[in-house]
């Protein structure tokens, strides 16, 4: 995917089939023809040569939480390291998932 920055203008051009799928995806859920478009936020932070990888945030999308199968042993506090957000957990609770990733316990 070529991404290509003109002042406030950013295109993305996609170079192969499933880049093209990914984006008329993308265009889909963020472009409404008969309401408002969405908006994207960033989350976390982009270096590259930390994690070559950016993520966003769709602002007006329904989420749910989705739990791995780890359970927290006691009461404790949870945080996700990429956007900083976290959860009060009780004993037996599942750990949740937030940005791709199992939320980690708090020091």
């Amino acid at each position: 995917m070529k991404i290509r920055v003109d002042k406030n203008i950013v295109e993305f051009v996609p170079e192969n089939e499933q880049e093209t799928s990914s984006m008329e995806t993308l265009w889909r859920v963020v472009v409404d023809c008969a309401a408002e478009n969405k908006r994207m936020t960033a989350i976390g932070e982009y270096i590259p040569s930390k994690a070559n990888l950016a993520r966003f945030h769709i602002e007006g999308i329904e989420s749910t939480t989705v739990y791995t199968e780890e359970k927290a042993v006691e009461e404790c506090t949870v945080i996700c390291t990429t956007c900083n957000k976290y959860m009060q957990l009780k004993g037996g609770d599942a750990v949740p998932v937030c940005c791709g990733r199992a939320m980690e316990t708090a020091d």
